[in-house]
Protein backbone atom coordinates (compact mmCIF):
# COMPACT_ATOMS: atom_id res chain seq x y z
CA UNK A 1 0.00 0.00 0.00
CA UNK A 2 1.55 3.33 -1.10
CA UNK A 3 1.61 6.60 0.80
CA UNK A 4 -1.53 8.12 -0.77
CA UNK A 5 -3.54 4.97 -0.13
CA UNK A 6 -2.45 4.98 3.52
CA UNK A 7 -3.47 8.64 3.87
CA UNK A 8 -6.88 7.99 2.33
CA UNK A 9 -7.22 5.02 4.64
CA UNK A 10 -6.94 7.39 7.62
CA UNK A 11 -10.02 9.23 6.34
CA UNK A 12 -11.96 5.97 6.28
CA UNK A 13 -11.34 5.63 10.02
CA UNK A 14 -12.85 9.08 10.62
CA UNK A 15 -15.29 9.43 7.76
CA UNK A 16 -18.26 11.23 9.39
CA UNK A 17 -16.73 14.76 9.58
CA UNK A 18 -15.43 14.49 6.02
CA UNK A 19 -18.78 13.22 4.71
CA UNK A 20 -20.46 16.19 6.38
CA UNK A 21 -17.83 18.47 4.85
CA UNK A 22 -18.44 17.02 1.38
CA UNK A 23 -22.23 17.34 1.75
CA UNK A 24 -21.89 20.93 2.99
CA UNK A 25 -19.62 21.78 0.05
CA UNK A 26 -22.08 20.25 -2.43
CA UNK A 27 -25.01 22.16 -0.96
CA UNK A 28 -22.92 25.35 -0.98
CA UNK A 29 -22.35 24.71 -4.71
CA UNK A 30 -26.08 24.42 -5.27
CA UNK A 31 -26.60 27.70 -3.37
CA UNK A 32 -23.96 29.30 -5.63
CA UNK A 33 -25.92 28.26 -8.73
CA UNK A 34 -29.06 29.67 -7.11
CA UNK A 35 -27.21 32.94 -6.46
CA UNK A 36 -26.16 33.14 -10.11
CA UNK A 37 -29.70 32.51 -11.32
CA UNK A 38 -31.21 35.13 -8.98
CA UNK A 39 -28.53 37.68 -9.84
CA UNK A 40 -28.98 37.20 -13.60
CA UNK A 41 -32.75 37.44 -13.21
CA UNK A 42 -32.44 40.65 -11.12
CA UNK A 43 -30.12 42.35 -13.62
CA UNK A 44 -32.25 41.26 -16.59
CA UNK A 45 -35.44 42.46 -14.92
CA UNK A 46 -34.04 45.77 -13.71
CA UNK A 47 -31.94 46.86 -16.70
CA UNK A 48 -33.40 45.01 -19.69
CA UNK A 49 -37.09 44.63 -18.82
CA UNK A 50 -37.18 47.78 -16.59
CA UNK A 51 -39.32 46.05 -13.96
CA UNK A 52 -40.15 47.91 -10.75
CA UNK A 53 -38.52 46.88 -7.47
CA UNK A 54 -41.79 45.42 -6.20
CA UNK A 55 -41.64 42.83 -8.98
CA UNK A 56 -38.09 41.88 -8.05
CA UNK A 57 -38.53 41.47 -4.29
CA UNK A 58 -38.75 37.70 -4.50
CA UNK A 59 -35.46 37.48 -6.44
CA UNK A 60 -33.77 39.83 -3.94
CA UNK A 61 -34.98 37.75 -1.00
CA UNK A 62 -33.91 34.50 -2.66
CA UNK A 63 -30.50 35.98 -3.51
CA UNK A 64 -29.99 37.03 0.11
CA UNK A 65 -31.16 33.61 1.33
CA UNK A 66 -28.87 31.73 -1.04
CA UNK A 67 -25.95 33.97 -0.03
CA UNK A 68 -26.56 33.35 3.68
CA UNK A 69 -26.96 29.60 3.21
CA UNK A 70 -23.83 29.43 1.05
CA UNK A 71 -21.82 31.24 3.71
CA UNK A 72 -23.12 28.99 6.51
CA UNK A 73 -22.60 25.81 4.49
CA UNK A 74 -19.06 26.82 3.53
CA UNK A 75 -18.28 27.55 7.18
CA UNK A 76 -19.77 24.21 8.23
CA UNK A 77 -17.73 22.39 5.59
CA UNK A 78 -14.47 23.95 6.76
CA UNK A 79 -15.34 23.31 10.40
CA UNK A 80 -16.11 19.64 9.82
CA UNK A 81 -12.95 19.15 7.75
CA UNK A 82 -10.89 20.73 10.53
CA UNK A 83 -12.61 18.52 13.11
CA UNK A 84 -11.80 15.39 11.14
CA UNK A 85 -8.23 16.57 10.61
CA UNK A 86 -7.77 17.18 14.34
CA UNK A 87 -9.01 13.66 15.07
CA UNK A 88 -6.55 12.18 12.54
CA UNK A 89 -3.67 14.23 13.96
CA UNK A 90 -4.42 13.08 17.49
CA UNK A 91 -4.71 9.47 16.36
CA UNK A 92 -1.44 9.58 14.39
CA UNK A 93 0.42 11.22 17.27
CA UNK A 94 -0.86 8.58 19.67
CA UNK A 95 0.08 5.82 17.23
CA UNK A 96 3.62 7.19 16.94
CA UNK A 97 4.09 7.59 20.70
CA UNK A 98 2.55 4.18 21.36
CA UNK A 99 4.82 2.60 18.74
CA UNK A 100 7.91 4.16 20.31
CA UNK A 101 6.76 3.17 23.81
CA UNK A 102 5.92 -0.37 22.69
CA UNK A 103 9.17 -0.88 20.78
CA UNK A 104 11.19 0.58 23.63
CA UNK A 105 14.27 2.82 23.97
CA UNK A 106 16.41 0.59 21.75
CA UNK A 107 14.07 1.35 18.83
CA UNK A 108 14.07 5.10 19.56
CA UNK A 109 17.86 5.05 19.91
CA UNK A 110 18.18 3.52 16.43
CA UNK A 111 16.53 6.61 14.91
CA UNK A 112 18.05 10.07 14.57
CA UNK A 113 16.62 12.14 17.41
CA UNK A 114 16.31 15.33 15.34
CA UNK A 115 14.41 13.60 12.54
CA UNK A 116 12.17 11.81 15.04
CA UNK A 117 11.26 15.02 16.88
CA UNK A 118 10.67 16.85 13.57
CA UNK A 119 8.33 14.09 12.38
CA UNK A 120 6.36 14.06 15.63
CA UNK A 121 6.00 17.83 15.86
CA UNK A 122 6.14 19.47 12.44
CA UNK A 123 5.44 16.33 10.40
CA UNK A 124 2.11 15.47 12.02
CA UNK A 125 1.11 19.15 12.01
CA UNK A 126 1.97 19.45 8.30
CA UNK A 127 -0.86 17.01 7.52
CA UNK A 128 -3.37 19.75 8.38
CA UNK A 129 -3.31 21.20 4.88
CA UNK A 130 -3.61 17.75 3.31
CA UNK A 131 -6.73 16.68 5.19
CA UNK A 132 -8.47 19.99 5.92
CA UNK A 133 -7.84 21.63 2.53
CA UNK A 134 -6.69 19.26 -0.21
CA UNK A 135 -9.03 16.33 0.45
CA UNK A 136 -12.25 18.44 0.63
CA UNK A 137 -11.11 20.44 -2.39
CA UNK A 138 -10.44 17.23 -4.30
CA UNK A 139 -14.09 16.30 -3.88
CA UNK A 140 -15.36 19.82 -4.63
CA UNK A 141 -13.21 19.96 -7.79
CA UNK A 142 -15.39 17.13 -9.08
CA UNK A 143 -18.77 17.97 -7.56
CA UNK A 144 -18.96 21.73 -8.30
CA UNK A 145 -18.07 21.53 -12.04
CA UNK A 146 -20.52 18.65 -12.48
CA UNK A 147 -23.31 20.68 -10.84
CA UNK A 148 -22.51 23.68 -13.04
CA UNK A 149 -22.48 21.53 -16.18
CA UNK A 150 -25.90 20.16 -15.22
CA UNK A 151 -27.16 23.73 -14.84
CA UNK A 152 -25.52 25.11 -18.01
CA UNK A 153 -26.10 22.39 -20.62
CA UNK A 154 -29.92 22.75 -20.82
CA UNK A 155 -29.58 26.52 -21.21
CA UNK A 156 -26.49 26.81 -23.45
CA UNK A 157 -25.10 23.51 -24.83
CA UNK A 158 -22.29 25.29 -26.69
CA UNK A 159 -20.88 26.87 -23.53
CA UNK A 160 -21.39 23.60 -21.69
CA UNK A 161 -19.36 21.79 -24.36
CA UNK A 162 -16.52 24.33 -24.06
CA UNK A 163 -16.49 23.89 -20.30
CA UNK A 164 -16.46 20.12 -20.65
CA UNK A 165 -13.55 20.14 -23.12
CA UNK A 166 -11.35 22.67 -21.30
CA UNK A 167 -11.88 21.36 -17.76
CA UNK A 168 -9.58 18.29 -18.13
CA UNK A 169 -6.68 20.55 -19.15
CA UNK A 170 -6.33 21.86 -15.59
CA UNK A 171 -5.94 18.42 -13.91
CA UNK A 172 -3.64 17.38 -16.78
CA UNK A 173 -1.25 20.29 -16.29
CA UNK A 174 -1.55 19.93 -12.52
CA UNK A 175 -0.52 16.27 -12.74
CA UNK A 176 2.44 17.03 -15.02
CA UNK A 177 3.73 19.85 -12.83
CA UNK A 178 2.68 18.21 -9.56
CA UNK A 179 4.86 15.14 -10.16
CA UNK A 180 7.94 17.34 -10.37
CA UNK A 181 6.79 19.46 -7.44
CA UNK A 182 6.24 16.35 -5.31
CA UNK A 183 9.80 15.13 -5.93
CA UNK A 184 11.22 18.53 -5.01
CA UNK A 185 9.09 18.70 -1.86
CA UNK A 186 10.38 15.29 -0.79
CA UNK A 187 13.92 16.59 -1.18
CA UNK A 188 13.04 19.73 0.75
CA UNK A 189 11.63 17.66 3.62
CA UNK A 190 14.71 15.44 3.65
CA UNK A 191 16.90 18.54 3.73
CA UNK A 192 14.86 19.93 6.63
CA UNK A 193 15.13 16.60 8.47
CA UNK A 194 18.91 16.53 8.07
CA UNK A 195 19.24 20.15 9.14
CA UNK A 196 16.98 19.59 12.14
CA UNK A 197 18.93 16.51 13.24
CA UNK A 198 22.29 18.24 12.80
CA UNK A 199 21.15 21.37 14.63
CA UNK A 200 19.74 19.33 17.53
CA UNK A 201 22.99 17.39 17.80
CA UNK A 202 24.87 20.69 17.95
CA UNK A 203 22.61 22.03 20.70
CA UNK A 204 22.91 18.85 22.75
CA UNK A 205 26.68 18.88 22.41
CA UNK A 206 27.21 22.62 22.80
CA UNK A 207 28.83 22.17 26.22
CA UNK A 208 31.39 19.73 24.85
CA UNK A 209 32.03 21.99 21.84
CA UNK A 210 32.59 24.96 24.15
CA UNK A 211 34.97 22.99 26.36
CA UNK A 212 37.13 22.04 23.37
CA UNK A 213 36.73 25.46 21.70
CA UNK A 214 35.04 23.94 18.64
CA UNK A 215 31.72 25.80 18.72
CA UNK A 216 32.73 28.43 16.14
CA UNK A 217 33.95 25.77 13.74
CA UNK A 218 30.35 24.49 13.44
CA UNK A 219 29.12 27.86 12.20
CA UNK A 220 29.96 27.17 8.57
CA UNK A 221 28.41 23.69 8.70
CA UNK A 222 25.12 25.04 10.09
CA UNK A 223 25.20 27.87 7.53
CA UNK A 224 25.69 25.34 4.72
CA UNK A 225 22.77 23.20 5.97
CA UNK A 226 20.57 26.29 6.11
CA UNK A 227 21.60 27.31 2.60
CA UNK A 228 20.80 23.84 1.24
CA UNK A 229 17.34 24.05 2.77
CA UNK A 230 16.83 27.55 1.32
CA UNK A 231 17.77 26.34 -2.17
CA UNK A 232 15.42 23.35 -1.86
CA UNK A 233 12.60 25.63 -0.69
CA UNK A 234 13.10 28.08 -3.55
CA UNK A 235 12.95 25.22 -6.08
CA UNK A 236 9.62 24.13 -4.62
CA UNK A 237 8.29 27.70 -4.74
CA UNK A 238 9.43 28.09 -8.35
CA UNK A 239 7.41 25.06 -9.39
CA UNK A 240 4.45 26.21 -7.28
CA UNK A 241 4.39 29.63 -8.97
CA UNK A 242 4.71 28.01 -12.40
CA UNK A 243 1.80 25.74 -11.57
CA UNK A 244 -0.36 28.66 -10.43
CA UNK A 245 0.42 30.60 -13.60
CA UNK A 246 -0.46 27.60 -15.79
CA UNK A 247 -3.75 26.91 -14.03
CA UNK A 248 -4.76 30.56 -14.08
CA UNK A 249 -3.91 30.75 -17.77
CA UNK A 250 -6.06 27.72 -18.65
CA UNK A 251 -8.96 29.08 -16.58
CA UNK A 252 -8.65 32.53 -18.15
CA UNK A 253 -8.55 31.16 -21.70
CA UNK A 254 -11.61 28.99 -21.04
CA UNK A 255 -13.52 31.95 -19.57
CA UNK A 256 -12.51 34.16 -22.53
CA UNK A 257 -13.70 31.58 -25.07
CA UNK A 258 -17.10 31.36 -23.43
CA UNK A 259 -17.37 35.16 -23.04
CA UNK A 260 -16.55 35.74 -26.72
CA UNK A 261 -18.92 32.99 -27.85
CA UNK A 262 -21.76 34.30 -25.68
CA UNK A 263 -21.12 37.87 -26.87
CA UNK A 264 -21.32 36.89 -30.54
CA UNK A 265 -24.48 34.85 -30.06
CA UNK A 266 -26.01 37.57 -27.88
CA UNK A 267 -25.53 40.12 -30.66
CA UNK A 268 -27.03 37.70 -33.21
CA UNK A 269 -30.01 37.12 -30.95
CA UNK A 270 -29.48 33.37 -30.69
CA UNK A 271 -29.35 33.45 -26.86
CA UNK A 272 -31.38 35.41 -24.31
CA UNK A 273 -29.62 38.01 -22.12
CA UNK A 274 -30.66 36.37 -18.84
CA UNK A 275 -29.39 32.95 -19.95
CA UNK A 276 -26.14 34.45 -21.28
CA UNK A 277 -25.53 36.34 -18.02
CA UNK A 278 -26.34 33.24 -15.96
CA UNK A 279 -23.74 31.17 -17.86
CA UNK A 280 -21.17 33.97 -17.75
CA UNK A 281 -21.53 34.35 -13.98
CA UNK A 282 -21.07 30.61 -13.44
CA UNK A 283 -18.06 30.23 -15.76
CA UNK A 284 -15.38 31.58 -13.33
CA UNK A 285 -16.92 29.46 -10.56
CA UNK A 286 -16.59 26.41 -12.82
CA UNK A 287 -12.80 26.81 -13.09
CA UNK A 288 -12.30 28.11 -9.56
CA UNK A 289 -12.47 24.73 -7.73
CA UNK A 290 -10.04 23.24 -10.24
CA UNK A 291 -7.59 26.12 -9.82
CA UNK A 292 -7.93 25.96 -6.04
CA UNK A 293 -7.23 22.24 -6.17
CA UNK A 294 -3.82 23.03 -7.64
CA UNK A 295 -3.11 25.57 -4.90
CA UNK A 296 -4.27 23.23 -2.14
CA UNK A 297 -2.21 20.43 -3.66
CA UNK A 298 0.98 22.46 -3.35
CA UNK A 299 0.04 23.50 0.20
CA UNK A 300 -0.46 19.84 1.15
CA UNK A 301 2.73 18.42 -0.38
CA UNK A 302 4.82 19.03 2.74
CA UNK A 303 2.36 16.94 4.74
CA UNK A 304 2.42 14.19 2.11
CA UNK A 305 6.23 14.17 2.25
CA UNK A 306 6.15 14.04 6.05
CA UNK A 307 3.72 11.11 5.87
CA UNK A 308 6.52 9.00 4.42
CA UNK A 309 8.51 9.37 7.66
CA UNK A 310 5.40 8.92 9.81
CA UNK A 311 4.52 5.61 8.17
CA UNK A 312 8.19 4.57 8.30
CA UNK A 313 8.00 4.82 12.09
CA UNK A 314 4.65 3.03 12.32
CA UNK A 315 5.71 0.24 9.95
CA UNK A 316 9.34 -0.14 11.03
CA UNK A 317 10.40 -3.75 10.93
CA UNK A 318 12.26 -5.54 13.67
CA UNK A 319 11.49 -7.41 16.86
CA UNK A 320 9.68 -5.80 19.73
CA UNK A 321 9.41 -6.95 23.35
CA UNK A 322 6.74 -9.63 23.73
CA UNK A 323 3.97 -8.56 26.05
CA UNK A 324 2.71 -11.36 28.27
CA UNK A 325 -0.73 -11.72 29.80
CA UNK A 326 0.10 -12.14 33.49
CA UNK A 327 0.72 -9.49 36.10
CA UNK A 328 3.72 -10.31 38.32
CA UNK A 329 3.11 -10.62 42.05
CA UNK A 330 5.09 -7.97 43.92
CA UNK A 331 5.60 -10.03 47.07
CA UNK A 332 6.74 -13.11 45.15
CA UNK A 333 9.22 -11.15 43.04
CA UNK A 334 10.96 -9.95 46.22
CA UNK A 335 12.14 -13.48 46.98
CA UNK A 336 12.73 -14.87 43.47
CA UNK A 337 16.07 -14.86 41.60
CA UNK A 338 16.48 -13.62 38.02
CA UNK A 339 18.05 -16.38 35.91
CA UNK A 340 19.62 -16.05 32.46
CA UNK A 341 19.79 -19.35 30.58
CA UNK A 342 22.01 -19.34 27.46
CA UNK A 343 20.69 -15.94 26.38
CA UNK A 344 21.78 -14.57 22.99
CA UNK A 345 20.85 -11.24 21.41
CA UNK A 346 21.85 -9.46 18.20
CA UNK A 347 20.98 -5.82 17.59
CA UNK A 348 18.77 -5.88 14.47
CA UNK A 349 19.93 -2.51 13.10
CA UNK A 350 23.67 -3.14 13.26
CA UNK A 351 23.85 -6.94 13.36
CA UNK A 352 26.21 -6.76 16.36
CA UNK A 353 26.13 -9.85 18.59
CA UNK A 354 25.70 -8.34 22.06
CA UNK A 355 24.92 -11.46 24.13
CA UNK A 356 26.28 -14.89 23.29
CA UNK A 357 24.82 -17.83 25.25
CA UNK A 358 25.11 -15.91 28.52
CA UNK A 359 24.04 -17.78 31.65
CA UNK A 360 23.95 -16.38 35.19
CA UNK A 361 21.74 -16.09 38.26
CA UNK A 362 20.98 -12.82 40.07
CA UNK A 363 19.97 -13.66 43.65
CA UNK A 364 16.94 -12.06 45.26
CA UNK A 365 17.40 -9.38 47.91
CA UNK A 366 21.15 -8.99 47.27
CA UNK A 367 23.45 -6.74 45.27
CA UNK A 368 24.96 -8.00 42.01
CA UNK A 369 27.69 -6.01 40.25
CA UNK A 370 28.07 -6.36 36.45
CA UNK A 371 31.58 -5.64 35.16
CA UNK A 372 33.37 -6.01 31.86
CA UNK A 373 35.07 -4.00 29.10
CA UNK A 374 33.16 -1.64 26.85
CA UNK A 375 30.92 -3.58 24.46
CA UNK A 376 30.92 -6.69 26.62
CA UNK A 377 27.11 -6.74 26.96
CA UNK A 378 26.52 -5.01 30.32
CA UNK A 379 23.94 -2.53 28.97
CA UNK A 380 22.27 -5.23 26.87
CA UNK A 381 21.85 -7.48 29.92
CA UNK A 382 20.25 -4.62 31.85
CA UNK A 383 18.05 -3.71 28.86
CA UNK A 384 16.67 -7.26 28.88
CA UNK A 385 15.92 -7.08 32.59
CA UNK A 386 14.12 -3.78 31.97
CA UNK A 387 12.18 -5.46 29.10
CA UNK A 388 13.53 -3.06 26.49
CA UNK A 389 14.47 -6.13 24.43
CA UNK A 390 13.81 -9.87 24.41
CA UNK A 391 16.51 -12.50 23.77
CA UNK A 392 16.78 -14.06 20.32
CA UNK A 393 17.36 -17.39 22.02
CA UNK A 394 17.57 -18.67 25.56
CA UNK A 395 15.34 -17.76 28.50
CA UNK A 396 15.15 -15.20 31.28
CA UNK A 397 13.20 -16.50 34.27
CA UNK A 398 11.85 -15.09 37.49
CA UNK A 399 11.92 -18.14 39.70
CA UNK A 400 10.32 -20.75 37.46
CA UNK A 401 8.30 -18.27 35.35
CA UNK A 402 9.58 -16.93 32.00
CA UNK A 403 10.00 -13.16 32.16
CA UNK A 404 8.15 -12.68 28.86
CA UNK A 405 5.02 -14.27 30.36
CA UNK A 406 4.49 -11.09 32.40
CA UNK A 407 3.02 -7.89 31.01
CA UNK A 408 5.73 -5.33 30.24
CA UNK A 409 3.94 -2.57 32.13
CA UNK A 410 3.35 -4.78 35.17
CA UNK A 411 7.00 -5.92 35.26
CA UNK A 412 8.41 -2.42 34.82
CA UNK A 413 6.30 -1.23 37.76
CA UNK A 414 8.44 -3.51 39.93
CA UNK A 415 11.75 -1.99 38.78
CA UNK A 416 13.44 1.29 39.68
CA UNK A 417 16.13 2.41 37.27
CA UNK A 418 18.76 5.01 38.18
CA UNK A 419 20.96 5.79 35.13
CA UNK A 420 24.15 7.84 35.09
CA UNK A 421 22.42 10.68 33.28
CA UNK A 422 18.74 10.79 34.35
CA UNK A 423 16.36 12.63 32.07
CA UNK A 424 14.56 15.52 33.74
CA UNK A 425 11.56 17.29 32.24
CA UNK A 426 10.79 20.98 32.06
CA UNK A 427 8.42 20.75 35.01
CA UNK A 428 8.66 21.46 38.71
CA UNK A 429 11.05 19.52 40.92
CA UNK A 430 8.14 17.82 42.69
CA UNK A 431 6.50 16.72 39.43
CA UNK A 432 9.80 15.26 38.21
CA UNK A 433 9.93 13.09 41.33
CA UNK A 434 6.24 12.20 41.38
CA UNK A 435 6.34 10.88 37.80
CA UNK A 436 7.76 7.66 39.28
CA UNK A 437 4.64 7.15 41.40
CA UNK A 438 1.63 9.35 40.64
CA UNK A 439 -0.32 7.90 43.56
CA UNK A 440 2.28 8.75 46.20
CA UNK A 441 1.17 10.92 49.11
CA UNK A 442 2.76 14.17 50.26
CA UNK A 443 4.35 12.29 53.17
CA UNK A 444 5.91 9.74 50.81
CA UNK A 445 7.22 12.56 48.62
CA UNK A 446 8.81 14.29 51.59
CA UNK A 447 10.33 11.01 52.78
CA UNK A 448 11.85 10.38 49.32
CA UNK A 449 13.28 13.90 49.34
CA UNK A 450 14.87 13.38 52.76
CA UNK A 451 16.31 9.94 51.98
CA UNK A 452 17.84 11.10 48.69
CA UNK A 453 19.43 14.18 50.28
CA UNK A 454 17.36 16.59 48.20
CA UNK A 455 16.15 18.41 51.31
CA UNK A 456 19.38 20.44 51.41
CA UNK A 457 18.91 21.35 47.74
CA UNK A 458 15.27 22.39 48.16
CA UNK A 459 16.23 24.88 50.85
CA UNK A 460 18.12 26.92 48.26
CA UNK A 461 15.32 26.92 45.66
CA UNK A 462 12.96 29.93 45.53
CA UNK A 463 9.75 27.86 45.37
CA UNK A 464 10.94 24.61 46.94
CA UNK A 465 9.42 21.56 45.27
CA UNK A 466 7.32 23.86 43.04
CA UNK A 467 10.42 25.34 41.39
CA UNK A 468 10.61 24.69 37.61
CA UNK A 469 13.97 23.06 36.85
CA UNK A 470 14.16 23.70 33.10
CA UNK A 471 14.61 21.37 30.14
CA UNK A 472 16.76 18.38 31.12
CA UNK A 473 17.20 19.88 34.59
CA UNK A 474 19.12 22.92 33.32
CA UNK A 475 18.81 24.67 36.71
CA UNK A 476 20.27 21.71 38.62
CA UNK A 477 23.84 20.49 38.89
CA UNK A 478 24.82 16.95 37.91
CA UNK A 479 24.82 15.81 41.53
CA UNK A 480 21.41 17.36 42.17
CA UNK A 481 20.03 15.61 39.09
CA UNK A 482 21.32 12.29 40.48
CA UNK A 483 19.53 12.99 43.74
CA UNK A 484 16.28 13.52 41.81
CA UNK A 485 16.81 10.10 40.19
CA UNK A 486 17.38 8.54 43.62
CA UNK A 487 14.26 10.28 44.96
CA UNK A 488 12.28 8.73 42.10
CA UNK A 489 13.56 5.31 43.13
CA UNK A 490 12.71 5.91 46.78
CA UNK A 491 9.15 7.07 46.02
CA UNK A 492 8.55 4.16 43.62
CA UNK A 493 9.74 1.68 46.28
CA UNK A 494 10.18 -1.22 43.85
CA UNK A 495 11.56 -4.63 44.88
CA UNK A 496 14.11 -4.59 42.01
CA UNK A 497 16.67 -1.81 41.62
CA UNK A 498 18.91 -1.24 38.57
CA UNK A 499 21.79 1.22 38.92
CA UNK A 500 24.20 2.42 36.26
CA UNK A 501 26.45 3.54 39.08
CA UNK A 502 25.45 7.20 39.55
CA UNK A 503 28.64 8.07 41.46
CA UNK A 504 31.07 7.16 38.67
CA UNK A 505 31.60 10.75 37.50
CA UNK A 506 31.34 12.69 40.78
CA UNK A 507 33.84 14.26 43.15
CA UNK A 508 34.74 12.38 46.39
CA UNK A 509 32.52 14.50 48.66
CA UNK A 510 29.43 14.13 46.48
CA UNK A 511 30.24 10.47 45.92
CA UNK A 512 30.23 9.81 49.66
CA UNK A 513 26.89 11.59 50.08
CA UNK A 514 25.25 9.77 47.15
CA UNK A 515 26.69 6.43 48.26
CA UNK A 516 25.05 6.81 51.66
CA UNK A 517 21.66 7.38 50.00
CA UNK A 518 22.25 4.45 47.64
CA UNK A 519 23.06 2.09 50.52
CA UNK A 520 19.75 2.98 52.15
CA UNK A 521 17.96 2.49 48.82
CA UNK A 522 19.56 -0.93 48.16
CA UNK A 523 18.55 -2.46 51.48
CA UNK A 524 16.31 -5.54 51.11
CA UNK A 525 16.10 -5.13 47.31
CA UNK A 526 17.36 -7.17 44.39
CA UNK A 527 19.97 -4.73 43.10
CA UNK A 528 21.84 -4.89 39.80
CA UNK A 529 24.69 -2.39 39.36
CA UNK A 530 26.67 -1.72 36.22
CA UNK A 531 29.83 -1.18 38.25
CA UNK A 532 32.60 1.26 37.41
CA UNK A 533 34.35 1.54 40.79
CA UNK A 534 36.21 -1.11 42.74
CA UNK A 535 34.58 0.11 45.94
CA UNK A 536 31.18 -0.86 44.56
CA UNK A 537 32.45 -4.19 43.25
CA UNK A 538 34.00 -5.16 46.55
CA UNK A 539 30.79 -4.54 48.49
CA UNK A 540 28.58 -6.55 46.11
CA UNK A 541 27.28 -9.95 47.18
CA UNK A 542 27.98 -11.26 43.67
CA UNK A 543 30.12 -10.10 40.77
CA UNK A 544 29.36 -11.09 37.16
CA UNK A 545 32.12 -10.48 34.62
CA UNK A 546 31.10 -10.21 30.96
CA UNK A 547 33.29 -10.34 27.89
CA UNK A 548 32.11 -10.45 24.26
CA UNK A 549 28.55 -11.03 25.45
CA UNK A 550 29.44 -14.12 27.49
CA UNK A 551 29.57 -14.56 31.25
CA UNK A 552 33.26 -15.35 31.82
CA UNK A 553 33.21 -15.56 35.63
CA UNK A 554 30.84 -14.93 38.52
CA UNK A 555 31.22 -15.06 42.25
CA UNK A 556 32.00 -13.00 45.33
CA UNK A 557 34.87 -10.56 45.60
CA UNK A 558 37.03 -13.17 47.33
CA UNK A 559 36.21 -15.85 44.76
CA UNK A 560 37.00 -13.50 41.87
CA UNK A 561 40.35 -12.66 43.47
CA UNK A 562 41.28 -16.34 43.47
CA UNK A 563 39.94 -17.22 40.02
CA UNK A 564 40.12 -14.16 37.77
CA UNK A 565 43.55 -12.80 36.68
CA UNK A 566 42.00 -9.69 35.10
CA UNK A 567 40.22 -8.84 38.29
CA UNK A 568 43.41 -9.37 40.29
CA UNK A 569 45.41 -7.05 38.02
CA UNK A 570 42.75 -4.35 38.13
CA UNK A 571 42.61 -4.49 41.92
CA UNK A 572 46.39 -4.50 42.27
CA UNK A 573 46.76 -1.51 39.95
CA UNK A 574 44.16 0.38 41.97
CA UNK A 575 42.11 1.18 38.87
CA UNK A 576 38.82 2.81 39.44
CA UNK A 577 37.13 0.87 36.66
CA UNK A 578 37.74 -2.83 36.25
CA UNK A 579 35.48 -2.45 33.25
Amino acid sequence: MNRDQRLFGLIGECRTPFILSFVSGTLAGIMMIGQAYCLSTLINGAFILHQPFSALRLQVALFALFSLLRMLLSWAGHTEANRGTLHIRKKLFLQITNTIARRGPLFARSMQSGKLSLTMQKGVGALDAYFSQFIPQLYLAIAIPVLILIAVFPIDPISGLILLLTAPLIPLFMALIGKRAGALTDRQWESLSRMSGYFLDMLQGITTLKIFARSRSQHSAIEEAGENFRVATMKVLKIAFLSSLTLELVGTIGTALIAVGIGVRLLSGSIAFQAALFVLILTPDFYLPLRQLGLKFHASMEGASAAKDIFAILEAEGPEPRNGSRSPDRESVKSLPITFGKVSYTYPESGVLAMNSASCCIPAGKTTAIIGPSGSGKSTLVSMILRFADPDSGTISIGHDPLESFTIEGWQQLISWVPQHPFLFNETLGENIMMANREASAEQLQQAVNLSGLDSVIGGLPQGLDTPIGEEGARLSGGEAQRVALARAFIKNSPILVLDEPTSHTDPELEASLSASMKTLMQHRTTIIIAHRLETVQSAAQIIMLQDGTVMHSGTHEEMLRMNPFYQKALAAGEKEPS
